[in-house]
């Protein structure tokens, strides 16, 4: 789009089917050079990935060109496909319906940067269901509980 300038930053959070642990140390790596792959194939730029074995955040800059749902849309279907070929899990792999996208500003960005890239870290403290509803909180989106993740406890 000629004579469109943007500046777009969005943290997206989305989980494995059931909040179920199968994203695997073992081939992580692989997996989030194939969603980056897909981002870059959108023409987004990808700020860093990265998750536990039952969720992934992204951090990226967003084009106009292309609706998040559409692009998150995408990762979540191919990767899917890409994680059933390469037969990872036992039965099928799916992504939970529904994702989180919070927006932040150019100044915040080295702050998230640093959040995703300590996950690990940070779970210790806190869980996956815990750190979600507090960015629900955060940005005051409003959710209905029935709607959220389907919780494995």
């Amino acid at each position: 789009m000629a004579n469109t300038y943007t500046q777009i930053y969005i943290h997206i959070v989305f989980s494995v089917q059931g909040r179920l642990n199968l994203i695997k140390g073992e081939w992580k790596d692989e997996l989030y050079k194939y969603i980056t792959g897909i981002i870059k194939g959108q023409e987004q730029k990808l700020y860093i990935i990265n998750g536990m074995p039952d969720h992934t955040h992204i951090l990226l800059s967003l084009k106009p060109h292309i609706a998040i749902s559409d692009l998150i849309r995408d990762i979540k279907a191919n990767s899917s496909r890409f994680i059933n070929e390469k037969s990872w899990t036992r039965g099928k792999f799916q992504w939970q319906e529904g994702f989180g996208a919070f927006s932040y500003g150019r100044s915040q960005l080295e702050d998230v940067v640093e959040y995703i890239k300590n996950q690990e870290e940070h779970h210790r403290k806190k869980t996956f269901k815990e750190e979600y509803l507090e960015f629900l909180k955060k940005f005051q989106v409003p959710y209905d509980e029935k709607y959220l993740f389907t919780w494995i406890e």
